[in-house]
């Protein structure tokens, strides 16, 4: 496996007729963030929950950490932390009760008190679970999943139901798990989250793998043409037909392969005629706009 946490071969699942997982390839090397992206239905949880051990496969080879999980389940369980969507902790336990009672059953685990200073619950270490604030809770799950000391962590939709100040604390927390040298399997829903988190994103769609490589890069999207979006002041004159379509609220749209030239020639109009364009906007396709293509939009049933 050399430098890799994590490498799938061929790896397929069916259910009776159904075929969950169809022969898809992947790795993710040692201290990356690597986020999963796809809708319900498309075989994402079902290859977590191979990787994880709780799952097993129909053909393919995986190995995680060097360890094969359908023949290693416990070896591996003891070098990796799971990160759930929801988890029950004792509500009666103070923080530091909780991650100490959970590192009592590894053989070497991190600090109770390097483990509580990594995740921000710092001034919160003496205060009972039922009193934190659901972010802070958040926290708690994923300390808990580090009290092992893992070289690896699963994070499952690790901000569902956060505001926006919350998501970027808990993204802060993830940094902090990179700085130390661990490796991160991310799911998330949230483009933005993958965008600033992972070093590399795969998506699949119905059990497929359809793109893989960087957020910035994910399908050629740093090859795709420009938005250029503008409106006009009222009464002004109408533009030379440079392609643009109306987009609704007196607003124009444009795309541009060249979107410097093109800007230059849009701009030099409005300038030698005194015009002032309102809310002009530049934006190369987001990663949200190459998932939705990649995958047609469509959720489903896993």
């Amino acid at each position: 496996m050399g430098e890799r946490a994590i490498e799938v071969k061929g790896l397929r699942k069916s259910y009776g007729d159904v075929e969950a997982v169809k022969g898809i390839d992947l790795h993710v090397d040692q201290g990356e963030v690597f986020a999963l992206l796809g809708p319900n239905g498309a075989g994402k949880t079902t290859t977590v929950e191979i990787l994880e051990g709780y799952r097993s496969r129909t053909a393919g080879e995986v190995g995680v950490l060097g360890h094969d999980p359908a023949k290693h389940a416990l070896d591996l369980r003891r070098r990796f932390g799971i990160v759930l969507q929801s988890t029950g902790v004792d509500p009666y336990l103070t923080v530091r009760e909780t991650i100490e009672m959970y590192s009592g059953y590894y053989a070497k685990p991190r600090p109770a008190d390097g483990v509580i200073e990594l995740v921000g619950l710092a001034e919160k270490r003496d205060t009972k679970v039922s009193k934190l604030s659901g972010g802070q809770q958040r926290r708690l799950d994923v300390a808990i999943a580090l009290a092992g000391d893992p070289a690896l962590l699963f994070l499952d939709e690790p901000t569902t139901g956060f505001d926006p100040s919350a998501r970027r604390n808990a993204w802060e927390i993830v940094r902090n798990l990179t700085a130390i040298g661990k490796t991160v399997f991310l799911t998330t829903h949230f483009m933005d989250e993958a965008q600033y988190l992972a070093n590399r994103v795969a998506v699949i769609s119905k059990g497929e793998i359809v793109a893989e490589g960087p957020p910035d890069t994910l399908a050629g999207r740093d090859r795709m043409l420009a938005r250029i979006r503008y409106r006009l002041p009222a009464g002004a004159p109408s533009l030379p037909e440079w392609g643009q379509a109306p987009v609704g609220d007196g607003s124009y749209e444009m795309r541009a392969e060249d979107p410097t030239k093109t800007l230059h020639d849009l701009t030099g109009w409005a300038l030698d005629r005194r015009i002032a364009f309102e809310a002009l906007d530049v934006t190369r396709p987001t990663l949200e706009d190459v998932y939705i293509e990649l995958t047609g939009g469509e959720e489903g049933s896993e």
